[in-house]
């Protein structure tokens, strides 16, 4: 009895100790995964500061001091060098896109092609096709001449740079500790939130939007918003801690008070969704336009700045960034009239498509919340002068104009809700918000500003494996009875020289074994028969019992596919006995490898035949 009693304590104890092994072990793992984290969401936030810095002295040599012209920042932001006295020359504002797309284009195309265009596409395709690897070089590349081509008045956003920064240090950081491709998209993904969240000050939307901008479909890649959480979390707070604290915009304290106004908010939905079909058919147009020229690469930057230039000579609010008349339009100032935000939204469609279409450099989520709050603002002025006691403040249309069309443009409703929400500290807004953001997302699916985007999980590439499986397990062997083959029994004490003449007969190739009363014991395939069926002299002695293996490996009517599939793999058979689940010894039929997988195939077909059809509509 004392034996058995210390054999118990000692039972406990062992598996007590094997309790707090696995903790500590997962604890260990827990705190060198969120350390690499941190790390990227550093790195995030220090390429966020440089940018920002980059792109102030560019703006304050290239645009002040050369072109006399200096956009009004966001209140969120200040200029870093004192405002210069040079006078406004439209002339060299003209020149200047051009001349930035020239060293533009020479840097990237001499060094790292793929670094043109919006930054973020260039990570979503990463993700998908490329198992996260990005070259090293880009982020340094993507940042040169993204600052080149925004300072000297190209349109673009600083997310694309900032986002290719975190994306492939997360992917360099993964690649150089030997990481599963899996992983390595986790960490560039979590670059990405970390990039986008510090230079725009909502580390929420950022670590959203990094998992929600994958996908067309309304779908978040769940195992993406922890690690760009803690990431964003991290590159946000290092870059406050030197630009200091606040949100981009400052806006007053707009209340949605009045169901009436949902009404409006409705109209400007169908406007925010009309002014996003022109600004993606704009892009890509002008993307195609300047893929077919027939000249140097390099070249085209400078062709694509020159016409934005055009532009800026008579709409100068249209260069750069523009984010300060954003600003004041959520203010309402006197000069802000309706004539004016619509050539703000109009002029930054083309100059945007201009800038970055040709192969300069830079981002489109800056431009969008320009574009969507400028829009936003005209419609909300038109009704606040029809029914003022309706729409009082009309500056409220330009947060959720924002959101709208953003969401139009991107396929991204909920990450860009909360982006829009942080950016402007404005939280009363949600419930509008929500619905214009549902309407342009329903409204406008077929079009996107990220035309790597996939539609879902279905279709990605990082997911085919995954999908296999989830395939697998959703059909179950109850499903294939139909193709679930009866074939001859044989009997235990069948004598083999008499299961000789009944196999020079027969096709069959798997033999189940049965005892008396019909009940499996054993089974035994074309193979196993070969060490009897070349001796002779063993022959008349054997029965079929001999032969057969007694450690049958079956499968039931409950187990699903991706369990048959290990099981056919496990001693590489091509047919498995299908039995009873509560009944192991009746036996109901055999079940090929052949069948199982050509079921699989038309069930494939017929899942990418509806999601063919589903996205045509």
């Amino acid at each position: 009895m004392k034996e058995s009693k210390s054999e118990k304590k000692a039972s406990r104890r062992a598996r007590r100790e094997k309790r707090e092994k696995e903790m500590l072990f997962d604890v260990a793992l827990a705190s060198r995964w969120a350390f690499y984290f941190l790390v990227i969401g550093l790195i995030a936030g220090a390429g966020s500061i440089l940018f920002h810095y980059l792109c102030q002295l560019g703006m304050h040599y290239f645009m002040d001091l050369l072109a006399g012209y200096r956009p009004p920042p966001p209140a969120g932001e200040h200029h870093l060098i004192p405002r210069s006295t040079t006078p406004l020359n439209r002339t060299l504002l003209l020149l200047l896109p051009a001349i930035g797309g020239i060293f533009s284009g020479w840097i990237v195309y001499t060094f790292a092609p793929e670094a043109e265009g919006h930054g973020t596409d260039a990570a979503i395709d990463a993700y998908h096709n490329h198992g996260g690897f990005i070259r090293a070089r880009v982020p340094f590349i993507k940042t040169i001449a993204s600052a080149i081509t925004l300072t000297t008045g190209g349109s673009g956003g600083r997310e694309g740079p900032i986002a290719q920064i975190g994306a492939g240090f997360g992917s360099f950081l993964a690649t150089q500790l030997k990481l599963s491709d899996r992983d390595r998209r986790i960490m560039m993904a979590a670059g990405v939130g970390a990039g986008i969240g510090s230079i725009f000050r909502a580390p929420m939307a950022g670590a959203l939007f990094a998992a929600e901008v994958l996908y067309r479909d309304p779908e978040f890649e769940s195992e993406v918003i922890i690690p760009a959480g803690i990431s964003s979390v991290v590159a946000y707070c290092l870059f406050c801690l030197v630009f200091g604290w606040g949100s981009l915009f400052s806006s007053p304290d707009f209340v949605f008070r009045n169901p009436l106004e949902l009404g409006p908010y409705i109209a400007m939905a169908l406007v925010l969704v009309a002014t996003g079909v022109l600004y993606v058919k704009a892009f890509y147009g002008i993307t195609a336009m300047f893929r077919k020229f027939n000249i140097p690469n390099h070249i085209k930057p400078a062709i694509g700045g020159l016409c934005t230039g055009i532009i800026g000579f008579f709409l100068p609010q249209t260069l750069a960034f523009g984010y300060g008349y954003i600003q004041q339009t959520l203010t309402m100032e006197s000069h802000v009239t309706i004539l004016f935000l619509v050539a703000l939204a109009l002029g930054k469609i083309f100059t945007t498509s201009f800038s970055i279409g040709s192969g300069g450099s830079g981002g489109v989520f800056g431009p969008s919340v320009v574009i969507g709050g400028a829009m936003g603002g005209a419609v909300g002025k038109v009704f606040h002068n029809l029914m003022p006691t309706v729409i009082s403040e009309p500056g409220a249309f330009v947060v959720v104009g924002m959101a709208g069309f953003f969401t139009a443009v991107s396929n991204t409703p909920i990450s860009t809700i909360i982006f829009v929400s942080e950016m402007t500290n404005s939280y009363h807004l949600l419930l509008p918000s929500l619905l214009v953001c549902s309407i342009t997302y329903m409204a406008s699916k077929r079009w996107t500003i990220y035309e790597k985007q996939v539609k879902n999980k279905v279709a990605s590439a990082a997911h085919a494996g995954e999908f296999f499986v989830d395939i697998l397990q959703a059909i179950h062997v109850k499903d294939l009875m139909p193709y679930v083959h009866k074939v001859q029994l044989i009997p235990e004490d069948m004598p083999f020289q008499e299961f000789k003449k009944f196999f020079s007969e027969t096709k069959q190739h798997y033999f189940p074994v049965v005892d008396r009363e019909g009940r499996l014991t054993g089974i035994f395939s074309s193979t196993d028969i070969r060490s009897v069926l070349f001796n002779r002299e063993i022959e008349p002695l054997v029965v079929m019992k001999d032969i057969a293996v007694t450690d049958i490996i079956v499968t039931t009517p409950s187990d699903d596919l991706n369990t048959v599939m290990q099981k056919f793999t496990q001693k590489n058979i091509d047919s498995l006995p299908v039995v009873k689940d509560d009944d192991y010894g009746e036996l109901l039929g055999m079940l090929n490898r052949r069948e199982v997988i050509a079921y699989y195939n038309r069930r494939l077909e017929e899942i990418k035949k509806g999601a063919a059809e589903a996205a045509a509509r």
